[in-house]
């Protein structure tokens, strides 16, 4: 982060300690994309991500008062949201819903929605489609541990130390599952660099 940046964002938790919730409304909008993507990736679940994501911001808003201010803001709201993924993991799989029956707010003999694709035609975007879930799918397929530290370095970009800080675990940890990670996605995903 930039100096300019974090002297902006200590600002900011300046103002919300002192009461002014426009600045956390502030922070939330600067974090808000990231912490959802860590929930989401986490969760596989977009509605599970999006009540996660809300829960994290007021778990750090009623916590903001303890947070170590010479530290970034951005890991402590990763790990928070990371441990509330990891709990509704534990607490079992989230429901499915099928992709075969009809969305609830369209009559079952509706056409489908045609949307026009800027990509490249509908092949591409069918690969591109098929790609993309195969990871997701690879990566949700991971142990939740594995997969924490997978969002939080390859989807967050945060440093090693930053993640064993995040996760509360060491940096020899941190390696160690990136590594075991890494290697059962390459291994799952192997005929998509083919």
């Amino acid at each position: 982060m930039h100096a300019a940046q974090d002297a902006s964002e200590q600002n900011l938790i300046e103002r919300t300690l002192a009461g002014d919730d426009a600045a956390f409304g502030q922070l939330v909008e600067a974090h808000q994309r990231a912490v959802f993507n860590v929930a989401y990736r986490l969760l596989g679940n977009r509605q599970e991500a999006q009540d996660v994501a809300q829960e994290t911001f007021w778990r750090a808003y009623r916590a903001l008062d303890r947070f170590d201010r010479s530290r970034p803001l951005a890991p402590w709201l990763y790990r928070i949201a990371a441990n509330l993924s990891l709990n509704r993991l534990r607490d079992g799989p989230p429901p499915t819903v099928s992709l075969d029956a009809p969305a609830p707010d369209r009559p079952s003999h509706a056409a489908p929605r045609q949307i026009a694709d800027p990509d490249g035609g509908p092949v591409a975007h069918l690969l591109r489609a098929e790609a993309q879930a195969r990871i997701r799918e690879a990566i949700l397929a991971l142990p939740p541990d594995d997969r924490v530290v997978i969002e939080l370095r390859h989807f967050q970009g945060l440093s090693y130390a930053e993640i064993a800080a995040a996760t509360r675990t060491t940096l020899s940890s941190v390696k160690s599952r990136l590594f075991r990670a890494r290697r059962k996605l390459q291994s799952q995903l192997a005929d998509l660099v083919e």
